[in-house]
């Protein structure tokens, strides 16, 4: 069997920055990413679209139904220090909203959560790839006051 850990290519994955009624963005813990806090997604199966696999993501990890997706920014992640493995991601990060703030966590993938205001989130620990995102999120909420 090959090396699960050996990539041939680069891996496409989505986030989602989900936003609730109340303007606070939804943080998540990783064990992946040496427990900063992060924003919950994945990666992208064959034959499916970037938005049905957000959705399909934020619904596994987190329990959340979103809609209004928009993409809010493309990252490119290679071999980081901050992931837990030598990888090659490129990131599909999309802004969205979600009606509901009851999170259900899988245990495994996400193992904490919280809610925050995004001007607020800039001030906790995270990932160097989240907190671009939590700052574009920032950005664009300001832009549309």
């Amino acid at each position: 069997m090959a090396d699960r850990g050996a990539q041939r290519y680069p891996e496409p994955t989505v986030g989602g920055l989900v936003l609730n009624t109340r303007g606070e963005l939804l943080l998540v813990q990783s064990p992946k990413w040496k427990g900063e806090y992060t924003i919950p997604g994945g990666h992208v199966e064959i034959g499916e679209t970037l938005v049905d696999a957000l959705k399909r993501e934020l619904m596994e990890e987190v329990g959340l139904r979103v809609q209004d997706l928009e993409l809010l920014m493309i990252q490119e992640a290679i071999f980081s220090k901050e992931f837990f493995r030598r990888r090659h991601f490129i990131f599909f990060d999309y802004l969205c909203r979600t009606r509901s703030s009851a999170v259900k966590v899988d245990g495994t993938e996400i193992v904490g959560y919280k809610w925050m205001k995004p001007e607020d989130a800039l001030a906790i620990r995270l990932d160097s790839f989240t907190k671009k995102s939590v700052k574009a999120v920032v950005e664009r909420l300001e832009g549309s006051e």
